[in-house]
């Protein structure tokens, strides 16, 4: 089995295999890089006595404003409960109080559900189960590995649709390595590097979405890109994100003069869905010209914010905020990608014998907006449904496949030509593909990525591959992506606002964009 990515989606699948077959897990950089370890918030799962599954499946789709899949939905919040079961038998050290799970909070929710490790969910996951990737006999780590391509039989002329394997860069020696499997996952995490400001670690370009396209899969619903609400805005911090649970527990949006906005939006204040929050914010902020707006939880006195968000605490102090005192700058910014590769509830992908779990994948679980806390849950969900699937299904077994040819390229001589590109790409996608969108704006970031794809091809085809070459020719066929799902959907709905179609048409319908055909 091949896994490529080591996030909470990745380890998931790694964990429950690695029992019965033998595991390859391809991690870009090193085993904790992913964005899983920065989630602060938690994990949505139905544990008072007060919830109910209908009423997290309602949440649910209310916030993926009618294009969630009721069956991928009902799934997955029925199977919270025993992800959070099997994370806390791996040691997972969840919150606690008066010897019960202690349960937030967060936007969009109706109930208290969010299982979490104090304000550092993530990070505490990741913590406990990298030790058991590492220590596991049949688990192989490969980091500093970067997926180039998808090995596939259309790729080779043979009959079928099945996956074969993957071309992977190996950083350390400069040399892509050839990757054999009988079953191969994707778990590769999301595209938030597209945009100039961004929540998401630096390895976020899109890079299973983008392979799996090339490879001939349909992608989902790319033009949902979830824009947190609440990114510490200070010169120092870099993509430092403010948990949705800060305003869950009582946190306050303000202007700079201090005026409370939030209820002139929407009834439920700071509690609406990320993208009425994320939309209020950027209304405001250009509305009255300035550059961030405040969140402010000094109310509840320095004992309890220092309880309920160490980290955040932490971190504030760090740069001179003392958030029990002081409201914290905050702006929006990129955060999670709710479209990615179509897939079953098994995690199937359209070619035989590839999965897609994580970020990476479109289940129909987030619909126009995902709510806060399903992202970890659907990692531990659809990964241990992709393992049990393939476990199921024994696959042909793997084959000898031609190692990468680059006997007929070179070395690059102008390695500035990318890193400007790279640059560019990100700034018009954050200004005319971002939290609201018009026409003429989607018509000029078409036209600048079709310039872009001409320069990436001719580098491809004739320079030696390099992980900032292979990124960026991620996140511009992401970008394409997003531009073109944006452009067929002629209407506002979840995280996509529209100018120029302000309204929401009756029947909510997803953006399907076919697989390319393979290429080198």
């Amino acid at each position: 089995m091949i896994i490529v990515g080591s996030g909470l989606a990745g380890a998931t699948a790694a964990l429950h295999l690695a029992p019965h077959a033998r595991v390859a897990l391809l991690t870009k950089r090193s085993l904790e890089d992913g964005a899983s370890r920065w989630a602060q918030g938690g994990i949505a799962a139905v544990q008072g006595q007060d919830d109910s599954f209908a009423s997290h499946v309602q949440d649910t789709l209310t916030a993926g404003a009618g294009l969630c899949e009721p069956e991928t939905t009902r799934y997955i919040v029925e199977h919270a409960p025993a992800a959070i079961a099997w994370l806390s038998s791996l040691g997972v050290p969840f919150t606690s109080e008066d010897g019960h799970l202690h349960l937030t909070r967060e936007g969009g929710h109706s109930h208290r559900r969010i299982v979490h490790a104090a304000d550092a969910t993530g990070a505490a996951v990741q913590h406990q189960l990298s030790p058991k990737l590492r220590e596991h006999p049949n688990i192989t780590l490969f980091d500093h590995h970067m997926l180039v391509d998808l090995i596939t039989t259309g790729k080779l002329k043979q009959m079928g649709r099945r996956c074969l394997g993957v071309y992977a860069l190996n950083e350390l020696t400069g040399e892509v390595e050839t990757f054999s499997a009988g079953h191969t996952v994707l778990a590769t995490g999301g595209a938030g590097k597209v945009y100039l400001y961004t929540t998401n670690p630096d390895t976020a370009t899109g890079d299973g979405i983008a392979a799996a396209w090339r490879a001939g899969c349909r992608i989902g619903n790319m033009e949902f890109i979830q824009f947190h609400p609440t990114c510490l805005y200070h010169p120092h911090a870099k993509s430092f994100l403010i948990s949705e649970a800060v305003r869950g527990e009582g946190g306050l949006l303000r202007l700079p003069d201090s005026t409370r906005f939030m209820p002139d939006h929407d009834a439920r204040a700071e509690l609406a869905p990320r993208d009425i929050v994320a939309r209020a914010i950027d209304y405001e902020m250009k509305r009255h010209g300035v550059d961030c707006v405040y969140l402010d939880i000094r109310h509840k006195g320095q004992a309890f914010v220092q309880e309920h968000f160490p980290t955040i605490y932490a971190r504030c102090l760090e740069l001179g905020i003392d958030m029990a005192r002081d409201p914290i700058p905050v702006v929006p910014a990129a955060h999670y990608t709710c479209g990615g590769v179509v897939t079953d509830l098994h995690g199937q992908t359209d070619l035989d014998q590839l999965y897609a779990i994580g970020e990476t994948a479109y289940t129909g679980l987030h619909g126009a907006n995902r709510l806060a806390s399903n992202s970890l849950l659907e990692c531990v969900v659809m990964g241990t449904a992709a393992s049990r699937h393939i476990l199921a299904h024994p696959a042909i077994p793997a084959t000898r496949l031609p190692a990468w040819d680059a006997s007929q390229v070179t070395d690059a001589d102008e390695e500035v030509v990318i890193s400007h590109n790279w640059d560019e790409l990100r700034r018009f996608m954050w200004d005319y593909v971002g939290i609201v969108r018009t026409d003429k704006r989607l018509e000029r970031a078409a036209h600048r990525l079709r310039l872009l794809n001409e320069e990436i091809r001719e580098f491809y085809a004739n320079f030696h591959v390099s992980r900032d070459l292979l990124e960026l020719r991620n996140l511009v066929a992401v970008s394409e992506l997003i531009v073109r799902s944006a452009q067929s959907r002629h209407e506002s709905r979840g995280l996509h606002y529209s100018r120029d179609y302000p309204f929401t048409l009756e029947q909510a319908l997803p953006t399907i964009c076919q697989g390319m055909e393979n290429s080198r």
